[in-house]
């Protein structure tokens, strides 16, 4: 679904920890530089993202990028399997390199040793997969730093919004007023919430990441999980990072 002129939203089906949910991610388009995915989802998904691809008239090797907010598996299950079917270059902040590129467990997995101990409220195969989580060695083509702004789609911005992992980033596509949050916000049902506190180490750094995203002119935000937000987005992710600022 084509939400501006730049930028479409992939909504994939996927088996997600808690069980079957959707994950909207980005492809932003530029018909010079060529098509960029952000994220890839989880494991196993390239079919889906081919067919969903397709739906927007785009094919796999229309991706010349392919920009990693962060490292959680819902974000880069399929990213290897993507870069092998297109080629397309890997983009990410340097903090999630140990994760995406040397194999480092994420961030938020327990040892192995301890998954039961940690995670014995899931389900056992759950438990099984996280013990038996594979390292992820996809390289990284170039280094993204906070501020800079990527010559596609008339200028993407990256902001660095660290607290949900240690180099979470987030887009601001100018041109088109679309920011694209990651995990740095969800909504649900159109109205903007905050990152999921359960699912965010440091909300500290997290709430100083909102109220940075609140200071750019939104028109419409694109949450991984939740989708679109297109009314008052500008109004509703200040009305965020001041809920959140209190909290």
């Amino acid at each position: 679904m084509k939400i501006s002129e730049h930028v479409s939203v992939l909504a994939l089906e996927a088996n997600l920890m808690m069980g079957r949910g959707v994950l909207n991610v980005a492809l932003i388009h530029d018909p010079v530089h060529g098509a960029t995915l952000v994220d890839t989802g989880t494991p196993n998904l390239l079919p889906t993202i081919e067919a969903a691809l397709q739906q927007e008239g785009v094919q796999l090797s229309d991706i010349k990028r392919v920009i990693v907010t962060h490292h959680d598996l819902d974000h880069i299950g399929s990213l290897e399997a993507v870069v092998k079917a297109t080629g397309a270059e890997v983009l990410t902040s340097e903090l999630e390199i140990p994760y995406v590129q040397e194999g480092k467990r994420a961030q938020k997995m327990p040892p192995a040793d301890k998954v039961d101990e940690v995670m014995g409220h899931l389900p056992e195969p759950v438990r099984e997969m996280v013990k038996n989580m594979p390292g992820v060695h996809v390289k990284v083509d170039r280094v993204l730093q906070d501020g800079e702004v990527l010559d596609i789609a008339g200028g993407v911005r990256v902001v660095f919004t660290p607290g949900h992992t240690v180099g979470h980033l987030s887009l601001y596509v100018e041109q088109d007023g679309v920011l694209i949050s990651g995990d740095a916000l969800t909504s649900a049902d159109g109205e903007l919430k905050g990152p999921s506190a359960q699912n965010t180490p440091d909300m500290p750094e997290a709430i100083k990441s909102v109220q940075k995203l609140a200071q750019l002119p939104a028109q419409k935000v694109l949450t991984y999980h939740g989708g679109v937000v297109d009314q008052d987005a500008a109004l509703q992710l200040n009305r965020v990072a001041a809920v959140i600022e209190t909290a």
